[in-house]
This record gives C-alpha cells, structure tokens and sequence, in this order.
C-alpha cells in the first residue's frame, strides 16, 4: 500500500512542478500590479492620499460593508512621511477583485506648533477602464505623469482673542503655472498605468491673502485688521472704515497689529 501511494505521489510531482513553471512565466512576462505616486511639494508640506478600489469590471461580487477596500498612505504625515507610495492597481478582498478607482488626496502643511494648526486641501487621481484622450493623463518616455497645481495660504481671526488662522486654497494649474477650473486633478485609464509613476508638482503662491473680503486693509508693508463695530465683533468687515484697526494674536501667542510683520 504504501508502494502504491509513493508512485502515485511520483507521477503527480511532474506535471505540478510544470504547472508552477507556467505560472511563474506567466508572472515574468505579465505587467507589474503597481504604479508609483510621489510628490513635489513646497517646503513643509505633506500629502495624505487613499486609495479606493471597487469590483472590476464584469465582476458581480462585491465586499461585506465597504471593509478593507481602501488603502491610506501617510495618514500620520505629522509624525512620518514618505513622499514615494506605492500602489497596488489589482487587489482581491473577501474574495472579490478590484480595481483601483481613484486616489483621494489631501494636501496639508502646518502653519503652527499647536496639533489644530494646520489646514490642507483636495486633490483627485481618477482612474476608469476607458477615457476619452482629452481626458487622459499623458507619460514621458520616462514613464511619468505629472499633475499641477498651486496653493495659496489664505488668513482670518477667529474667537475673541481674534486669533490668526489660515486655511490652504489649492487650484488645477498647467505646467506653467496658468489656473484652471477646480482643485488639483488628473485622470488615466487602468492599463496605463503598470509600472508606471504619477507625480503631484504644488507650487506655493508668493502672497497670501484675507480669507474673508472686507475685513483686512492692505497697507504698504502688509495687512491690517479692520476693527467692525467692536473688538467682540466676530465678523468685523470694514465697511468703509479703513481708520480703525484692531490687534490680533498668532498662533504662538505673539500680538500683533500687521500681517505678517507683526509690528509696524
């Protein structure tokens, strides 16, 4: 018996071991399941990005609540950073495979030492089994794509203190610079991508400016800080009245009467 079993054991090795063979072949020819996504960004910023996959197309089955069907790279951007990631284009959850359906990216930089200072904003990488080619991102020989944008730090007061917050504005922009319509943007079809690198270039505007209309005056060395109808006034827009001007604090505590000097 134990003869018998031993053949039979012998003559099943052979045609595994060309079954492996196949497979490895198959994976030594076939396309890589990754792309690279990576960041040019200005100093002191940081990207947050998620990756969300969804059944590939065809495929009926679908993921027990939404679970593990998004991927999160520098979620601590605060603590660790990397500005290579790696993403997988083809995953398989529960048993259902997916594709990769878009990147949700947020672009934060802090502007105090405080945890709640800091603001980002969006920016989306699509991607769909077919596109348009007015859509579509286009590669180098390199094999790099590249989406554009600019952010600009936009300043407020907020609280009695009148305490200076600021919030990023990031806009689309071409290679050189010119706006476009809406936050930083690039889309690309599945099988483009394979071993390929898509790359986000930010540049930070040169001047920041008043989040809020009216409530700021430009002045020839900054801004300052229209006062409203009191210092408890929480809006306090001008209204005509560029004579009267209200103090503010940084975030590090620091008063001031000019932004960004901070003395006159």
């Amino acid at each position: 018996m134990t003869t018998l079993n031993s053949q039979a054991k012998s003559r099943f090795k052979i045609p595994a071991l060309g079954c492996c063979l196949v497979l490895t072949a198959g994976c030594a020819t076939g396309q890589p399941n990754t792309f690279t996504f990576t960041a040019d960004l200005p100093p002191d910023f940081a990207y947050q990005a998620i990756a969300v996959y969804e059944p590939a197309k065809g495929e009926t089955c679908s993921v027990p609540g939404g679970r593990n069907t998004e991927v999160g790279f520098n979620l601590k951007w605060r603590k660790s950073y990397t500005p290579e990631s790696e993403i997988a284009l083809r995953r398989t959850v529960s048993g259902c495979p997916l594709v990769i359906r878009r990147i949700k990216l947020e672009i934060n930089s802090a502007y105090g030492k405080d945890w709640g200072d800091f603001s980002g904003d969006s920016a989306v990488v699509a991607i769909r089994d077919e596109l348009e080619e007015q859509y579509k991102g286009t590669f180098s020989e390199a094999g790099e794509s590249t989406l554009y944008g600019q952010c600009q730090w936009l300043f407020r007061t907020s609280g009695k203190p009148r305490i200076l917050r600021k919030i990023l504005d990031c806009k689309k922009t071409d290679a050189l610079g010119e706006p476009g319509r809406g936050r930083p943007f690039s889309a690309y079809t599945l099988d483009q991508l394979p071993g390929k690198t898509v790359k986000m270039a930010i540049k930070l505007a040169d001047e920041e400016r008043p989040a809020i209309g009216d409530t700021w005056v430009k002045v020839p060395n900054g801004w300052k800080r229209c006062m409203g109808d009191n210092f408890e006034d929480q809006y306090a827009f001008c209204y005509g009245n560029y004579k009267d001007f209200s103090g503010f604090q940084m975030p590090d505590g620091q008063k001031c009467t000019i932004y960004p000097g901070c003395t006159e």
